[in-house]
């Protein structure tokens, strides 16, 4: 009789366990991504997607294609399957409020990924991580400021490539650059454009540039690697050497930057690391878990002059 009733109460405790499969039930995570408009977004989506296996976190991925309007769709089908965490890098600022709304109506916690959101509620998102898109910009106004100090009396005209109208980095790196370079009237930024952070774009309106005739250009600031190059090839096509007729700044830090320094088309690029997948999905399941995280999470980065390209170039790893 004892014997009896001691199998039932091993089998009651048995059937109370959750299965060996629930306990081990990977989380899930839905990543909507701007797109693959450059090496650095390449990149940053093979991080993810790399550290997401490597973490035992099953990816939901959509390629947003620059369009908002895709990733809202990506954001309400996470939010219909149920997952347990959505990230994602928003195309532009605005515009989230409905949707993310919707995230945490159902439960489902947001991150933020390289981009930053404008959003009436910060309670909106839980965190963000990724790059001080301000401090890209003042960086490269900085190292603008340095090599003008060496011919103070030189007036120097810019042209600018911004990225995608109405994105953080855009904005951010216009900023950042604008708030340095006021201190020194004689650098006066002639002509501003979006290249759409691609390197097809970048090398059209870089000819446009070059067409207006008014003003000699003394200074290229692309806001990515990706738009410098094309407005390279832009550039030589016109007759003028890039990186003596032209001095160019850029931002990202991707090997084709270094490579085109290397060969002494491109001055300095400020590094914007996009391996962020590691940091993410450790940060996934610390939300996912309702530990304490800090509600904005920066890298550090570096500034890269033409002078260490061929010696930082092996080590780049994207």
């Amino acid at each position: 009789m004892i014997k009896l009733i001691a199998r039932r109460t091993l089998l009651a405790a048995a059937l109370a366990l959750p299965a060996v499969g629930a306990l081990a039930a990977p989380l899930t995570m839905g990543f909507s991504q701007v797109g693959a408009e450059s090496e650095w977004r390449t990149a940053n989506s093979a991080s993810i997607k790399a550290a997401a296996k490597e973490a035992g976190i099953t990816l939901k991925f959509a390629d947003a294609q620059q369009k908002q309007e895709n990733q809202v769709k990506a954001i309400r089908s996470y939010i219909a399957q149920k997952v347990d965490v959505i990230a994602f890098s928003p195309v532009v600022e605005s515009g989230w409020d409905t949707v993310l709304k919707e995230a945490q109506k159902a439960g489902i916690p947001v991150i933020l990924t390289d981009r930053a959101v404008k959003v009436s509620d910060p309670s909106l998102y839980v965190t963000f991580i990724g790059s001080d898109f301000v401090e890209e910009g003042r960086k490269a106004a900085r190292w603008l400021m340095e090599r003008a100090a060496k011919t103070p009396n030189a007036a120097l005209n810019i042209v600018e490539l911004q990225g995608t109208v109405g994105s953080a980095p855009a904005i951010d790196r216009k900023k950042g650059f604008e708030e340095v370079i006021k201190s020194n009237p004689k650098l006066q930024i002639i002509r501003s454009q979006s290249g759409e952070f691609t390197r097809a774009k970048g090398k059209e309106v870089m000819e446009s540039f070059l067409k207006q005739r008014d003003k000699k250009i003394d200074v290229l600031y692309a806001h990515n690697d990706d738009m410098a190059i094309g407005a390279i090839q832009a550039i030589e096509e016109a007759g003028l050497k890039p990186g003596q007729d032209i001095v160019i700044i850029s931002i990202d830090g991707v090997r084709g930057a270094f490579e085109a320094m290397k060969a002494g088309k491109l001055n300095v690029t400020v590094e914007c690391n996009p391996l962020l997948g590691p940091q993410l999905m450790q940060l996934a399941k610390d939300v996912v878990a309702k530990r304490p995280v800090e509600k904005r999470i920066t890298v550090n980065e570096g500034v890269f002059p033409a002078e260490v390209a061929a010696k930082e170039l092996p080590n780049r790893k994207y």
